[in-house]
């Protein structure tokens, strides 16, 4: 039986359950939050991305916990991503 998670409340989705999904998506940088410059990708016209590993995951996450690692520096574009919010649960699907 396959769950619809977009109808699942959000209460469902917590830092315990996260899989990190949001964590494969392209993410732009379009405000200085403090990411290190090691994580920071330009692209050829100059734009800046959060830098990915050769499996697509972000590179500033920390496999092992499935938590960023840069928490607190994260880029803006994740900082408003909410946790069981649509596009939280539409990833998830």
């Amino acid at each position: 039986m396959k769950i619809d998670l977009v109808s699942v409340p959000s209460a469902v989705v917590t830092c315990a359950t996260c899989k990190a999904n949001c964590c494969r998506l392209e993410v732009m940088l379009i405000s200085d939050t403090g990411v290190p410059e090691r994580y920071v990708e330009f692209d050829d016209w100059g734009g800046m991305s959060m830098a990915r590993l050769e499996d697509g995951w972000c590179a500033a996450l920390d496999r092992d916990t499935m938590l960023c690692s840069i928490y607190e520096q994260r880029p803006w574009i994740c900082r408003e991503f909410e946790m069981g919010g649509y596009e939280c649960l539409e990833e998830r699907s």
